[in-house]
């Protein structure tokens, strides 16, 4: 097994498609600078045992919601449901299911507070499963903007065919906690016996967008990221999800995707252990619907993403993005 061991900090940095970001920006200033809106909705009628519950969350995170919903109706966390998890540091409106079977229904407007909103409620018959909505509707507010405007306009005309489909900051953890616990995991396996079961589930899922953003950042650098190579298992280039099983790529790519993870065979194989199966991910990312203004100083931005994406993976081609001191992700 590999002894590779990045240096610390993480860098979270990887190369970019369209030129560069040659403007900064303030990221995140306020909630209302990141709006996040899910674009599907449970099915219609008004029967079953699950309670479907349309929300608007502000400067609160998805599981801390799902926390409040058990905690009102008197349930287990695990019979909540919800289609995706939403930003914290955000002003989003998102379903939530509550299964209660035969339990009498809360009165649910006792959510209400400055995090959460109720929109909407009514009977179902199905828990909400992750990744069964159609996608997410972004609009985005870049502050302060300084830098070569004109550059960026090159970018912004090409975002809308593609970018690419990189896993996002926060699914690394603040400073890239969530891959340092990687690390101590792949390192000391005595270490797994100390680690919570919530902190090994972020790692694996961690461990994974790594090296499927290793394999995009060196497909990025050679130039070819958004076509197929010989060997290509699916009708659009992808990347793996590594896991148990036979790479599916195959000849020109499967050389490739085994250069590239050479310094990681470690996490591959713990991966392996872990029982995670080989999956594949696009590795282009196209936004539908997009669209931008300039508004003097700021840029305000517009477009849907499928479940899944990240809109930073976006943003990031266009801009160095500050977060500002108060904005939290997660």
């Amino acid at each position: 097994m590999s002894e590779y061991l990045p240096e610390k900090p993480w860098s979270l940095d990887w190369a970019r498609a369209l030129g560069g970001a040659t403007i900064h920006a303030d990221f995140r200033s306020c909630p209302e600078d990141f709006q996040v809106d899910e674009m599907a909705a449970p099915e219609e009628g008004n029967e079953g045992e699950h309670v479907y519950l349309r929300i608007q969350k502000r400067t609160a995170n998805t599981n801390w919601v799902a926390e409040q919903l058990a905690r009102l109706a008197g349930v287990r966390v695990r019979d909540v449901g919800f289609y995706g998890l939403k930003d914290r540091h955000a002003l989003t409106t998102q379903w939530f299911s509550v299964w209660l079977g035969q339990k009498p229904e809360p009165q649910w407007q006792a959510l209400n507070s400055e995090a959460i909103t109720l929109l909407d409620h009514r009977r179902g018959a199905r828990k909400l499963r992750r990744g069964d909505h159609s996608g997410n509707r972004f609009a985005i507010l870049l502050r302060n903007i300084h830098g070569d405007r004109s550059a960026a306009e090159q970018v912004l005309t090409q975002l809308e065919h593609g970018v690419p489909n990189y896993f996002g900051e926060q699914r690394f953890g603040r400073n890239g906690n969530n891959l340092e616990t990687v690390r101590q995991l792949v390192a000391a396996p005595d270490v797994r016996r100390r680690v919570a079961p919530a902190q090994r589930k972020f790692a694996l899922s961690a461990a994974r967008s790594w090296l499927f953003n290793q394999v995009l950042a060196g497909r990025v650098r050679q130039g070819d990221w958004y076509q197929r190579l010989v060997g290509e298992p699916q009708q659009l280039p992808t990347g793996p999800l590594w896991g148990r099983g036979r790479n599916l790529a195959t000849l020109d790519q499967l050389a490739l995707e085994q250069l590239l993870l050479t310094p990681w065979s470690a996490w591959c194989e713990w991966l392996e252990h872990c029982g995670l199966h080989q999956e594949r991910r696009a590795l282009v990312l196209r936004p539908a619907a997009f669209s931008y203004t300039w508004q003097e100083n700021n840029l305000f931005l517009q477009f849907t993403l499928p479940p899944g994406s990240f809109a930073t993976a976006l943003l990031r081609e266009v801009a160095e993005l500050t977060s500002v001191p108060n904005a939290r992700i997660t």
